[in-house]
């Protein structure tokens, strides 16, 4: 049996040819004992009373997957951090906490986001800090669904206009903010996406090899994975649909 890991496909209804690869892949996953999706599934979640036959699809393919007996796990990241509980017990998935530790051939492997470890992007933190508040996220959950997604337009277009004022280094991950985590969590090996720049790093830190697995994001015709099996161990890899 083997343990996938995938982030950042950024689904929506404007990308149907995306999301038929994502249900073709879930077909394919005959040997998965578990699917981690580290974040950022959906390009904007508005609160799971959200209603559409594109995201009523997605929840029939995850439940056929879970009901297959593999085991579902999802991490919030910074386009879908409102799905809720609802969602999750909808698709027979389980919400994990960013970060989170699990164990791999009895190793311990951290995974993230990867939007926290982006810690230069001073103006991000910021918001992140508000998005991620239980009274924020509470208040704006009791708004009409209309004007929630007016609301998150009005960010997204902020946003993209925003990123394109700022330097790659600024977007990235902050190294000593990786040691931190990585030094805390108690770990050799870290798994996240968020940055759309797929690599598996590996470098020393206080006398010990650590190594960065960091995911892609979808396209229309192809993603990225991790695969994890006691033979192969961890692998990158990108796949077309």
């Amino acid at each position: 049996m083997a343990v996938y890991f995938i982030s950042d496909l950024h689904l929506e209804p404007g990308r149907p040819a995306m999301a038929q690869g994502f249900v073709h892949y879930l077909q394919n996953l005959q040997d998965a004992d578990a699917l981690y999706i580290l974040g950022d599934f959906f390009e904007v979640w508005m609160g799971d009373d959200f209603d559409h036959p594109f995201v009523s699809a997605i929840k029939e393919a995850l439940r056929s997957l879970s009901d297959s007996g593999t085991r579902l796990f999802l991490m919030h990241g910074n386009r879908d951090f409102l799905l809720g509980q609802a969602f999750c017990r909808q698709t027979g998935a389980t919400l994990l906490d960013d970060p989170t530790v699990i164990p791999l051939a009895n190793e311990p492997v951290l995974l993230m986001h990867g939007d926290s470890l982006c810690t230069r992007d001073v103006e991000y933190m910021k918001v992140r800090q508000m998005f991620r508040s239980p009274a924020w996220q509470q208040d704006f959950l009791s708004k009409p669904l209309e004007e929630r997604i007016a609301f998150a337009r009005q960010v997204r277009s902020e946003s993209q206009s925003g990123q394109q004022m700022k330097s790659s280094e600024i977007m990235d991950v902050t190294p000593e903010e990786v040691d931190r985590e990585m030094d805390q969590a108690g770990v050799t090996t870290l798994i996240h996406g968020h940055t759309h720049r797929p690599d598996d790093h590996r470098w020393m830190h206080n006398g010990r090899e650590l190594r960065r697995l960091v995911l892609g994001d979808w396209s229309d015709n192809s993603g990225w994975m991790i695969r994890w099996s006691e033979e192969s161990g961890l692998q990158l890899s990108q796949f077309t649909f």
